[in-house]
């Protein structure tokens, strides 16, 4: 029997888990078990949990379902525990270094307890100090163990569950689980209390408590704030049916009541038609459970007390300013420019939003490209009742198709589009000024699957952060995010982190992949046609990505002297990143500058192999199942200024080359589409093509803009099943 177990809930948070998995594995005392709770088998945080698993006998994952929210899955962790004592800690939280040795040494001094209560730090998500608010109220414990008689005023009330360590067999013995719903905790640990009868203290940081970005969800408005008083009345009538003397029930009376009157007097938290039946309710619930001699509290909070117990809403109201309307935080004014272009767009965002109107965004306006015109397409089909306008600066009109609506990105209808829209579609971000009205709904494709470090992970790189302007604006526009695509679970984890928000995650695929398993031989044929590709020979995409630590495009590798060396039947597609405006002569004919080529995935199919270094078209073209080169001249460089999630050079999808000469050899002796390449290529492709099936679109049109159930969208289709397009110039593995 393990001395700990560790329950992780995970839902929601796949992104970070590691991050708490790492630190109880970490920890100096090593006699736990840890339980990661995850939704299913195959959501991200079970994939995830399951290479723990096989890696590391101590961790055993366990299931339970979405549906059953925090409570469920704690409980489902506390059937399949063993330890002798139980912690419970959030899948984003972390434990202190040397937490379960400081656990496990003052256990061994107060000798068995029913609960241990801890310190733990509240973590600013992004700067501040932190905080540690239990160290007050346990530094007024006896030095020993004690009964809750002894210190009325230390329950589970104010300390949430993972501050705290529970003796297994206490817990059963009593029946003590989660209640279902929000505020489980309070209910969780106030019964606790009541039933616990030794209790002691550690002084000392255990758990570390990550400040989401987004805010505590109990602190979000809705009727779910109506739950806080289904939580308190067990705990009531338990007190009650224990014959507490007032100097025991009092404390717990007065703290729970204290987070009542908190709600009943934040005016946004409940709906206005809820909160008078809350207050009336908590006025009942006071009134027939107020210990015998309870002294009120002084001052306004002792006014409020007389005020619910004699269930005076209105009274209560005055007194507090319910009635008044507190502005939230101000929102953004848009900055167009020009004053009458600025009055323009306020009076187009006082009108109502077009249920029927979509706008689309790729690149910052640079063309009709990527997954916003693979949606836009596909909307047309399925969704003809939309009508749609696509976004592009002055001179990018003609990258349009024939038929295809479009406005001027700076003009007056491109304001007005942006105030109307329902639907906003950008695989980057919309301007800074763009207002996020209330019933719209904004989808974020992104544009590639995330290698090097993205959004807020990348402040600690300097050269990055210097260039990517403020983070707090950033954020802002995060938060107009809707929905978030993703094409497999390492993007999905990596998106949460990078930009946290209150987005909804959608594991469809990248709509603009959809061609690579949609084109046909002859879709092939055409493009090579257009791109200038001769016939018979074998053509390789060059694409190296941008360095942050460069002004210009500098491709870093003599691609004539590839051309000679890497054999006579090879030509060389360029295309720079999007960044870089190339724009040079076609050199000798063996040298194709694709660079301008609206459609990189046009450009991947006509391409019989890739040839980059670090971009993220590397997981795109993996769909293909075509070889691909990585040519890593610079890695070391590139991530300690660039900074990546992965090791790449431990997990290529393909040979690596780090000399202009390997490389040229690797083509040369066909090195580059042997059964060893194969077998990387399936591995990265397993790995990070999990989504991509050729249907993202669609699925993006019917969840969105048709608004169809989750549930009813088609399942991604396994990569086993799937054909991609055939290469002009076939290489076998």
């Amino acid at each position: 029997m393990p001395r700990f177990s560790i329950i992780v809930p995970s839902h929601g948070v796949a992104g970070r888990l590691s991050l708490a998995l790492d630190s109880v594995l970490a920890q100096s005392f090593g006699d736990f078990e840890l339980i990661p709770v995850c939704d299913a088998p195959d959501a991200p945080a079970a994939v995830l949990a399951a290479g723990y698993a096989g890696r590391d006998p101590r961790v055993t994952p366990v299931h339970s379902p979405p549906s059953a929210g925090l409570a469920g899955a704690r409980n489902t962790g506390m059937r399949a525990a063993h330890g002798t004592y139980l912690l419970f800690l959030d899948g984003d939280d972390t434990l202190a270094p040397g937490a379960l040795a400081a656990l496990d040494a003052r256990l061994a001094a107060t000798g068995d307890v029913d609960v241990l209560y801890v310190e733990h730090e509240r973590v600013p998500w992004w700067e501040g100090e932190p905080a540690n608010p239990a160290a007050p109220l346990l530094a007024k414990a006896p030095e020993g163990a004690f009964t809750p008689a002894e210190a009325p005023r230390i329950t589970g009330v104010l300390l949430p569950a993972w501050s705290a360590a529970y003796r297994r067999a206490f817990l059963a013995e009593r029946r003590l689980a989660f209640p279902e719903g929000h505020f489980t905790d309070i209910g969780f640990g106030a019964l606790v209390t009541l039933r616990a009868e030794r209790i002691a203290v550690l002084r000392s940081v255990v758990v570390r408590h990550l400040l989401r970005r987004q805010g505590s969800r109990l602190n979000l408005p809705g009727e779910h704030h109506t739950e806080l008083l289904d939580r308190i009345e067990p705990v009531l009538a338990a007190a009650a049916a224990l014959g507490l003397p007032a100097d025991r029930s009092g404390p717990l009376f007065e703290q729970l009541f204290a987070l009542v009157l908190k709600t009943a007097a934040h005016p946004r938290r409940l709906p206005g038609r809820r909160r008078r039946a809350f207050f009336r309710r908590a006025g009942r619930l006071y009134r027939r459970h107020r210990p015998a001699g309870l002294r009120r509290p002084g001052g306004s909070l002792g006014v409020q007390h007389r005020l619910l117990a004699a269930g005076a809403y209105t009274a209560f109201r005055a007194l507090r300013g319910a009635n008044q309307r507190l502005s939230a935080a101000a929102q953004r004014l848009a900055r167009p420019r020009g004053l009458r272009t600025r009055l323009f767009y306020r009076r187009q965002l006082r009108r109502r939003l077009d249920p029927n109107l979509a706008v689309y965004c790729a690149y910052w306006g640079r063309g009709y490209a990527c997954s916003p015109a693979a949606i836009h397409a596909k909307a047309a089909e399925l969704a003809p009742h939309i009508r749609s306008v696509f976004l592009v600066e002055p001179g990018q009109a003609h990258t349009v198709p024939e038929g295809v609506d479009h406005a001027v990105i700076g003009s007056r209808r491109y304001w007005q589009v942006l105030a109307r829209a329902t639907y906003l579609v950008n695989n980057a971000n919309f301007a800074e000024g763009v207002v996020k009205r209330e019933g719209s709904v904004h989808v974020q494709t992104q544009h590639g699957t995330p290698l090097k470090k993205m959004g807020v992970d990348q402040s600690t790189y300097p050269v990055v952060a210097a260039a990517s302007g403020s983070f707090t604006k950033l954020l802002g526009r995060v938060d107009r995010w809707d929905f978030n695509l993703s094409s497999n679970t390492h993007s999905t984890q990596v998106w949460e982190r990078a930009f946290p928000g209150r987005y909804e995650h959608l594991e469809y695929g990248y709509p603009r992949n959809d061609v690579l398993y949609t084109a046909t031989a002859e879709d092939v044929a055409r493009i090579r046609r257009e791109l200038g590709v001769p016939e018979g020979r074998t053509a390789v995409l060059y694409a190296p990505t941008h360095r942050d630590w460069r002004t210009g495009f500098e491709g870093g590798l003599d691609l004539e002297a590839f051309c000679e060396a890497a054999g006579e039947d090879v030509v060389v597609l360029l295309r720079a990143h999007y960044f870089y405006d190339v724009g040079r002569a076609r050199g000798t004919g063996r040298i194709l500058d694709v660079t301008g080529h609206r459609s990189s995935e046009e450009v991947c199919l006509a391409a019989d192999a890739l040839v980059t270094d670090y971009s993220s078209i590397m997981f795109d073209y993996a769909n293909l199942d075509r070889p691909i080169v990585v040519y890593a001249d610079d890695w070391e460089v590139y991530t300690e200024t660039r900074g990546v999630y992965f090791d790449l050079m431990a997990a290529p999808p393909g040979p690596v080359a780090r000399t202009p000469e390997e490389l040229a050899r690797v083509f040369r002796d066909g090195g580059y589409a042997s059964p060893e390449s194969g077998e990387l290529r399936a591995a990265f492709r397993a790995r990070f093509c999990q989504f991509d099936d050729g249907r993202a679109a669609e699925r993006v049109v019917r969840r969105v803009l048709l608004g169809e159930p989750p549930e009813a969208i088609e399942p991604v289709l396994p990569l086993a099943e799937r054909v991609p397009a055939p290469a002009a110039t076939p290489v076998r593995s």
